[in-house]
């Protein structure tokens, strides 16, 4: 069911507001009263990189009235390849400066709030707390944790979204109704467990239909238009062109979690998320052995690409990508009366394809620290 718009509307729009937001006037879900909630509600952008490029530029475009800009860092031109907001002059400049700049040109009557500063623990409830919406386009985990607990505090609902390789993840987290990043990833990862954009790559133009989705998603609630990704996680595959969904079951009750405070707002033991159960590499060595020796019975899953597994494989793996496994079309080729150890490159997205068959009643384990590990071991 559509939610309420969060947003009430704001003073009779301008003949020029009139005229830059004709088209969304033309839509009966949005019209005059929804374009007055848009010019009157407060979203604040977590980054200004490869997600929130393209957010900020479609809530200025829809006429967002006021936008703030979290980011502490600089524009490289490493940049340019996906954080479409700034430009080649603005290489060196603060990125909230480039990013304020290129708002006020597409829309001079939005107000922008630039914070040029890292948040902490210390200022995330300060800053966040003047906004109706929280957009997260960040790069670590510890920020994000950091966004989300602050958001479930708060109240206020988080568009969330991640990006790497050719695969995303976006949804809608909004503690009030029991949903968050905790239901997701209960922990954080370890520092070294799953690799950055600068590590592994990251298509920039897959940033954009990110960074799209999460800025429509910003409308709907803002507005009350529509089906929010509350409650549901959207992933895409953007090799093979496929767009699926994973449900998202959240805790039974709002949690709340002191300032600084690095557990998980919602006890592990409510997160109705399956436990799966950790093979380390030393194990996976020996059990490969067992199995060669017919001793051990199992089947090792690559939930990597194509191109991953051609480039090296552990022996004996089969190649399964995730991609298959959350779209359900790899499932009816794997065995429910025999244990699957799903394997990637750091062990991330091996976790998530062996939460999803746990969930479908499949006997999964996670390599522990993924090929990179087994290579270490053997």
């Amino acid at each position: 069911m559509p939610l309420p718009a969060l947003v009430p509307p704001g003073p009779p729009l301008t003949r020029e507001q009139l005229a830059r937001g004709s088209r969304h006037l033309l839509l009966a879900e949005i019209g005059v009263e929804g374009q007055r909630r848009l010019r009157n509600a407060r979203v604040c952008v977590i980054g200004a990189g490869g997600l929130g490029a393209p957010v900020l530029q479609y809530l200025a475009a829809a006429g967002v009235g006021t936008i703030g800009i979290v980011d502490d860092d600089v524009v490289d031109v490493s940049n340019l390849q996906r954080q479409v907001i700034h430009g080649t002059a603005d290489v060196g400049r603060p990125k909230v400066d480039s990013a304020a700049d290129a708002i006020l040109e597409l829309d001079p009557d939005i107000r922008v709030v630039a914070h040029c500063e890292r948040l902490t623990s210390e200022n995330v409830d300060a800053i966040l707390g003047s906004y109706d919406v929280v957009v997260d386009g960040t790069d670590n985990f510890p920020t994000r944790y950091l966004v989300n607990d602050a958001c479930v505090r708060l109240g206020l609902p988080e568009v969330w979204g991640s990006v790497l390789r050719f695969d995303a993840q976006t949804t809608v987290f909004w503690g009030r109704h029991g949903v968050q990043l905790r239901n997701l990833f209960p922990e954080p990862p370890a520092a070294d467990e799953v690799p950055s954009c600068a590590e592994a790559g990251v298509l920039g133009a897959l940033c954009g239909q990110v960074g799209s989705v999460m800025a429509t998603e910003v409308v709907k609630l803002v507005t009350g238009t529509g089906e929010s990704l509350l409650g549901r996680v959207l992933v895409i595959d953007a090799l093979r062109g496929r767009w699926s969904e994973v449900p998202l079951v959240g805790s039974d009750r709002p949690a709340t979690a002191p300032i600084g405070n690095d557990r998980p707002v919602v006890p592990r033991e409510e997160i109705r998320m399956p436990d799966v159960p950790v093979t380390t590499a030393p194990e996976l060595v020996a059990r490969l052995a067992a199995r060669e020796a017919g001793t051990d019975e199992f089947l090792l899953i690559d939930v990597r690409e194509p191109e991953e597994f051609a480039a090296g494989a552990i022996p004996g793996a089969v190649l399964v990508p995730l991609g298959s496994v959350l779209d359900g079309s790899a499932l009816d080729g794997l065995p429910r009366d025999q244990e699957i150890v799903v394997q990637c490159q750091v062990g991330a997205r091996s976790l998530t394809a062996a939460r999803v068959l746990r969930g479908l009643g499949f006997d999964a384990s996670n390599l522990d620290g993924g090929i990179l590990a087994w290579y270490a071991a053997s």
